[in-house]
């Protein structure tokens, strides 16, 4: 009976306070909450809303949300406690917390969450909804609420200035800093944050930190900046002004204040040692004076100057700042080796310091012998420098000292023990780098030297060995071969760029060492074709090059065609008119003298024509070749000469074998395959062709072995072939027989 009368009485409150316009709402709820189910109701719902006060408001603003509280009771108007409340409104006017929009009554049956405006830039009216669910069935309330946008329409800002304690001040030194404090206020004189104040000043007396001297206000609507001199003696009076604008409103406030110039000197520059050897150091020191004693207010920055330093024969810390008024630099000598003057200064500080010090020259340790010219170490002797040639050897030596750093101006002397050379520079002083030149000069006698260098105190070294040859090439070490003496070539043309073979040439000098690089060599050829579509030549690279030759047409030479010094100069000799063999000359000069030698390539035919067995005149003629009768254990070895058409030999490479072998076995062929054969005649080889004679062809032995039982009752007849393949894969076959006899 009495929970009846309570819950009378404060919906006897309720109606009250919705009369006088407060959070109200739709009839039949307590306190303003309307209930209705889907069913007997379980329970009802009554819905409040309260501003931050605890009194009962339904205008919910960013500065001042609203309370939400819903009071659920049993059907005997008991509160429960535990029940779930889903609370839902419109989410564009206004947002829940807990987001969720759930929350569960307390002991007293009342559930709580806040509700604030979505945006801070509308306003409008909206319902907000609670309900619970029971026993399958739902009971709801509603109530109304109203937002309001929260617009700033003016601001106000104050200046102040304070030092680094907190007391007002408008006394400005380097030694006192002021910050620059700026109040921002809105129309109803409520602090502002994050509002942007923009701060200027004379820039010639004064400076920003930060530099830019825009701030944004805090929590407090204070924004700060700390004001500084521009320089040391920057000195005056000057206004500082501060502006913020605000919804389009702008405000400004200004205040005065003094700068006082701060007069600073600089001490004695100090020396830990005023004098030092080679590589050693020395400790900088200076002091900053304010009115003769050390200035220590702030931090200062010295920069040290050296002529030294700067040459990059000593180093130090450049720009120093000071600590208790003292700025110290290391000094470190790096092969300086004289008085060096070192100065200070710091900017806006009238005058410098400066002290010297004493540097003993560094000493030598060693002395190197660095390059010579030319790289290869080689000379000519006098009167035959030219392209490629010279006669003068320029060498380069390093002088260091004890740390290996290069030295300059040490005094170097040259000496040779060799009488067949001259040094034209017998002394000379290290430059900047520690280096040294002498250049050597040959004579008419080739020899190796070496030069050495001394410095005064007797150290030393020596030079590589330089070599001095007659540097042109002699007819008696002009040589001339070719890769291959044999090529297929009498029916078959070589490829532009595969050719049959290369030519090789080697010059050198009466002393037996080649000849310089670029020494031209130039080739002619009676068949086929010798070099490149640039140049029928080559240049010697370490006495030595080559050319391509490829078999082509002519191949049947026509008498000394064409006219080469190997056939019309003194020493030389007609080419040979043999067909299929071509005859290279290669020719040079020494400056005065043609020097040449030629050599024999031959074309050969890629089918071996002429065969001849063990020494016959006769070729066989491709018929079956009979070679008699072997006794039954025995083996049967005979030879053939294997020419081709022309009585040449066949290619290198060319390859001889016993096929298709019936009733005996194969023994084998010596030698296999054709080797490289030169023009030859019977007294020897002779690789130029001049005197050529008889059959060119390579001679093979070949072995037949029996296959008949010792105790045979028949003889065994053996037939096979044997097959000459060339390397463009071209056979010849002559067919042979042979009878193993039983008895």
């Amino acid at each position: 009976m009495n929970n009846i009368l309570n819950w009378l009485a404060l919906l006897a409150c309720a109606a009250l306070l919705a009369a006088c316009g407060g959070g109200g709402g739709s009839p039949g709820a307590v306190g303003g909450g309307g209930g209705s189910g889907g069913g007997a109701a379980a329970a009802s719902i009554t819905l409040s809303l309260l501003d931050a006060g605890g009194k009962t408001s339904n205008l919910a603003t960013s500065a001042s949300p609203l309370t939400v509280k819903a009071l659920v009771a049993d059907s005997a108007g008991r509160p429960m406690a535990n029940v779930l409340v889903t609370f839902t409104t419109d989410t564009t006017l206004a947002r829940l917390s807990p987001s969720a929009g759930t929350a569960l009554t307390d002991a007293s049956g009342v559930a709580t969450i806040t509700l604030s405006p979505a945006t801070g830039g509308l306003s409008g009216a909206g319902k907000l909804s609670a309900s619970v669910t029971l026993a399958s069935a739902t009971v709801t309330a509603d109530i109304n609420y109203q937002v309001t946008a929260s617009v700033v329409s003016t601001a106000s800002i104050s200046l102040s200035l304070v030092n680094s304690s907190g007391a007002a001040s408008n006394t400005l030194s380097s030694a006192t800093p002021l910050i620059a404090k700026a109040l921002v206020k809105d129309q109803d004189g409520k602090t502002l944050a994050n509002a942007l104040v923009a701060f200027s000043t004379n820039s010639a007396l004064a400076v920003f930190s930060p530099s830019a001297g825009t701030v944004l206000s805090d929590a407090n609507g204070v924004a700060s900046i700390t004001l500084r001199p521009a320089s040391l003696s920057a000195g005056g009076a000057a206004t500082l002004n501060a502006v913020v604008t605000v919804a389009g409103s702008t405000a400004n406030s200004s205040a005065n204040y003094v700068v006082g110039a701060t007069a600073l000197s600089l001490s004695s520059l100090r020396l830990s040692a005023p004098s030092i050897v080679a590589y050693d150091s020395t400790v900088v020191s200076l002091d900053v004076l304010a009115g003769g004693v050390k200035y220590t207010d702030q931090k200062l920055v010295v920069n040290f100057t050296s002529a030294c330093v700067a040459a990059g024969k000593a180093t130090f810390a450049a720009a120093v700042p000071t600590s208790n008024g003292t700025a110290t630099s290391v000094y470190r000598d790096q092969g300086c080796g004289n008085n060096d003057t070192i100065s200070a200064s710091v900017d806006g500080i009238s005058g410098s310091s400066s002290a010297t010090i004493a540097i003993a020259a560094p000493s030598a340790a060693s002395i190197q012998f660095n390059s010579a010219v030319p790289t290869d170490k080689s000379i000519v002797i006098q009167g035959q420098g030219g392209i490629g040639r010279t006669e003068t050897a320029t060498l380069k030596f390093k002088v260091f000292d004890t740390f290996n750093n290069p030295l300059p101006g040490k005094n170097v002397t040259f000496s040779t023990t060799s009488p067949d050379v001259t040094i034209n520079k017998l002394a000379d002083s290290t430059d900047a780098n520690g280096e040294v030149i002498t250049t050597v000069n040959s004579k008419s006698t080739p020899t190796t030297f070496r030069i050495k260098a001394t410095l005064d105190s007797g150290i030393f070294t020596q030079s590589d060995s330089i070599v001095v040859t007659t540097g042109v090439p002699v007819q008696r070490a002009f040589s001339l071969s070719v890769g291959s003496p044999n090529v297929e070539g009498w029916t078959l043309d070589s490829g532009p760029t595969t050719p049959a073979t290369n030519v090789n040439v080697l010059l050198a000098d009466q002393a037996g060492n080649p000849v310089p690089d670029g020494v031209p060599v130039v080739f002619q050829t009676n068949l086929g074709s010798v070099g490149s579509s640039s140049k029928g030549a080559c240049n010697t690279v370490n006495g030595g090059c080559s050319v391509d030759f490829r078999t082509q047409n002519p191949r049947v030479a026509a008498p000394n065609t064409p006219s080469t010094p190997c056939n019309t100069l003194p020493g030389g000799n007609n080419d040979s008119t043999r067909p299929g063999l071509a005859t290279v000359c290669a020719s040079s000069t020494d400056g005065s003298n043609t020097l040449f030698a030629k050599v024999g390539i031959f074309f050969s035919g890629s089918t071996a024509a002429n065969v001849y067995l063990n020494g016959s005149a006769t070729p066989l003629n491709g018929s079956v070749v009979d070679l008699g009768t072997a006794a039954k254990t025995a083996s049967k070895v005979f030879t053939l000469q294997i020419n081709d058409v022309n009585n040449n030999p066949m290619p290198a490479g060319t390859t001889v074998a016993i096929s298709n072998i019936i009733n005996a076995s194969n023994g084998g062929v010596l030698p296999a395959t054709v080797p490289g054969i030169f023009p030859h005649y019977a007294g020897g080889d002779d690789p130029s062709g001049n005197n050529i004679s008889g059959n060119q062809g390579s001679n093979h032995s070949f072995t037949i072995g029996s296959t008949l039982a010792a105790t045979c009752t028949a003889d065994n007849v053996a037939t096979f072939n044997v097959a000459i393949t060339t390397p463009h894969l071209l056979t010849t076959t002559y067919p042979f027989t042979l009878t193993f006899k039983c008895q």
